[in-house]
Formats: C-alpha cells, structure tokens, sequence
C-alpha cells in the first residue's frame, strides 16, 4: 500500500457522520459492531489505507476523531463534502459513510491509484457516492449547484461531472464483494453483519 510521508500529504477521508440515525433509532457513528462505534471500523479502514480520518458534520469528536462540523447555511453529504474539498488544502477526498464499518482498506487504496475528478464505484448499476474519491477540481461544479439547491443529491454532482467509475468486474479483481459501500441502517441491518449474512 502506497504510504505517505506526511500529515498533509496524505488523503483526507471525510467520514459523513452527522446525520440524525432515524432508522436506526439513535447516532449510527455510536452504535457498537464488535465491541467497537461504526465509526472507529470506518476510521481504522481509512488509517490503514493512509487517509487521515475526520468525522464531518459533527461539533465534538468520536472516538478520538477529529469533529469537523458542516458549512454555515447547509446539511446533507454534499455540505460534508464541500466542508472537506475546503479544508484539505488540495488532497483528494475520499467520502465514506459513518454506516459502513466494512469498509476494506484494499478497496481505498485502489481507487486512490485512479485518476480522475471523481472516482465512484458502481454497483448493480449504481453509483456508490458515498465510498469515491472527490479531488479538488470537484469543488467548483459543487459549490456551483449548492447555490442553486442547498441540499443536492450527490448524484446529481456527478450527473454533470465527468468522473472515472469502476465496473464490477474491475474492483472485484482487488477483492471487493461490495462490503465497502454496504451500509447499516437499521437495527435489523445491524443484526445480520453481525451474524456475518
């Protein structure tokens, strides 16, 4: 795995950690897996794959992750993604949900190998938006659609962006089974990562 020498080199990953966890019935980045918050599984994940983790969208830190609240005037992952393409000084952003504690460090460092303004992987025909990589260039074309919509899906971001996608039959030769963009959100979604279905 590539390692960078350091702190501001490495990628930033944003782990988009304010929502309000409403289906889950409390905060998603508190709720244990293993003994251990979701968030600190997300945030291990990205270490190993050399990013340096903050969790966006949030006023304290978790579990000894750096807080990182949304921009003044928005809410939603494309806030928390502009809140983090502004302070990483030029680092690609790699965005992962607080939900996803299977994110796999062999996935993070393969997209960080692949050039372009966004790199998303897709899945069944989707777009996995919340475990890609945003470099800076995406800041503008963002900051221009928030200021026509405060509260944008980031699928319409890449709708008018072009971006590099990753087929399955590609991150499925780095081992991906798609447990990175898996997400839990709710109790019962909980109950079988748990029981490893």
């Amino acid at each position: 795995m590539k390692r960078w020498d350091a702190l501001n080199d490495r990628p930033l990953g944003a782990i988009r950690a304010g929502g309000a966890g409403r289906r889950m019935g409390r905060d998603k980045a508190l709720v244990e897996l293993g003994g251990r918050p979701l968030i600190a599984h997300v945030a291990a994940a990205l270490v190993t794959a050399g990013c340096e983790p903050i969790a966006v969208g949030r006023a304290e830190p978790v579990d000894k992750i750096r807080a990182v609240p949304d921009d003044a005037g928005g809410r939603g992952p494309a806030v928390g993604l502009r809140t983090a393409l502004r302070i990483a000084g030029g680092r690609p952003v790699f965005l992962v949900a607080t939900d996803q504690p299977l994110l796999r460090p062999e996935t993070v460092t393969s997209m960080l190998q692949l050039q372009g303004r966004a790199v998303v992987p897709i899945a069944g025909g989707a777009r996995q938006v919340l475990c890609a990589i945003y470099r800076a260039e995406t800041l503008e074309p963002l900051e221009a659609l928030l200021a026509t919509d405060p509260t944008p899906s980031l699928q319409r971001l890449l709708d008018d962006l072009p971006f590099r996608g990753v087929l399955e039959a590609e991150w499925r030769g780095w081992g991906e089974d798609g447990r990175s963009w898996r997400s839990i959100d709710t109790p019962d979604d909980l109950v079988a990562v748990e029981a490893g279905r």
